[in-house]
């Protein structure tokens, strides 16, 4: 039987690039992930505020933090059990409900973020 790449470079099996095994006898274990590109707090500054929505509901919102340079859903997850409320993120900013203002800014000031209002 006559294969399509016979002769040429594609026609061999892929090896492992650690061991040289065939790539399905290969034991070597996965390689590790890479660590997502991330901002020191310490280099970043939250913007806090307190805002009126609709019905009268009151929200402190996280501003200035890059969605690129963090990992918001974290942070939300950290802040929502501190406060004991529900949030959200909408876009680059951070929505806790109800008034929380001191308390977010402790548990970000514990983190190392500068923080402002």
């Amino acid at each position: 039987m006559t294969r399509l790449f016979a002769g040429t470079q594609f026609d061999r099996a892929p090896r492992c690039e650690v061991c040289d095994m065939l790539e399905e006898d290969c034991k070597c274990p996965p390689p590790p992930a890479p660590e997502p590109f991330r901002i020191a707090p310490e280099k970043q500054t939250a913007q806090l505020a307190v805002e009126k929505r609709k019905k009268g509901k009151m929200v402190t919102v996280i501003r200035g933090l890059a969605p690129l340079g963090n990992d918001l859903p974290a942070l939300l997850t950290k802040l929502k059990n501190s406060c004991g409320a529900g949030g959200c993120l909408q876009e680059e900013e951070i929505e806790i409900q109800g008034k929380h203002l001191d308390r977010v800014r402790s548990e970000l000031q514990k983190i190392g973020y500068k923080v402002k209002g």
